[in-house]
C-alpha cells in the first residue's frame, strides 16, 4: 500500500505514529498496521523500558516525571529517524511541545481515543498496566477522565487523523487507519 503525503507536504509514508492515552490500543495496532504494511514496528515505551534496564514505573519512582519526560523525548527523537516504522507512542509524549513538533513533522500522526470507562475497562484487563505503569492522577476511572480532560487538546493539535477505538477490534482499527491514510486523509482532528 502507498501512503500520498499529508497536505501540508510534511512527512508522509515513511512512518506512522500512533498517540493516545494508555488503554487505546497503540501497541496492538501498531504492531496490525506494520503487518500490512510490510514495514516494522516499535513500542516507545518498550524502546525505553530496554535502554534503562527498568520499567517506566520503576524510572518514575527514581527520576520524578521530569526524569522521565527527558528520557522519552531522547527516544522519541531517535525513532524519529527511522522509516517504514509503526511506532507507538507512550501516552504522555504529547505533554511536551517540542515533543508534538517533532511528530508532527515527521510523520503522520493518528489519535487514538475511547471515551474514560471503555479505556479503564481495558486498563482493568491488562496485568502489565499495575506492574509498569505509574498512577498519574491518583488511579482508577478517576485519573483516566482527569488525563482525558488534560491531554486532548494536545492529542488533537498534533494528530493528522483520529480513530474511535471503542468497540472496534483492533485490526478494525487498523483497517480503518489504512483506508483513511490511503485514501490522502489529512488532519480532521
Amino acid at each position: 500500500m502507498t501512503l500520498s503525503r499529508d497536505p501540508n507536504g510534511s512527512a508522509g509514508a515513511p512512518r506512522i505514529f500512533l498517540i493516545g492515552p494508555r488503554g487505546s490500543g497503540k501497541t496492538t495496532v501498531a504492531r496490525l498496521l506494520a503487518e500490512r504494511l510490510g514495514w516494522a514496528w516499535v513500542d516507545a515505551d518498550d524502546v525505553l523500558e530496554a535502554r534503562h534496564g527498568k520499567s517506566v514505573r520503576a524510572i518514575f519512582a527514581e527520576e520524578g516525571e521530569a526524569g522521565f519526560r527527558d528520557r522519552e523525548a531522547a527516544v522519541l527523537a531517535e525513532l524519529c529517524r527511522r522509516e517504514r516504522h509503526v511506532l507507538a507512542t507512550g501516552g504522555g509524549v504529547v505533554l511536551r511541545e517540542a515533543n508534538r513538533e517533532l511528530l508532527r513533522r515527521s510523520a503522520r500522526v493518528v489519535w487514538l481515543t475511547a471515551d474514560a470507562e471503555t479505556l479503564w475497562g481495558r486498563l482493568r484487563a491488562d496485568a502489565s498496566t499495575a506492574e509498569r505503569r505509574p498512577a498519574l492522577a491518583g488511579g482508577g476511572l478517576e485519573e483516566v477522565v482527569e488525563v482525558l480532560r488534560a491531554r486532548e487538546p494536545l492529542y488533537r493539535a498534533c494528530a493528522d487523523l483520529t480513530v474511535e477505538t471503542a468497540g472496534l477490534s483492533p485490526m478494525a482499527v487498523a483497517e480503518e487507519i489504512l483506508r483513511r491514510l490511503a485514501a490522502g486523509g489529512g488532519r480532521d482532528a
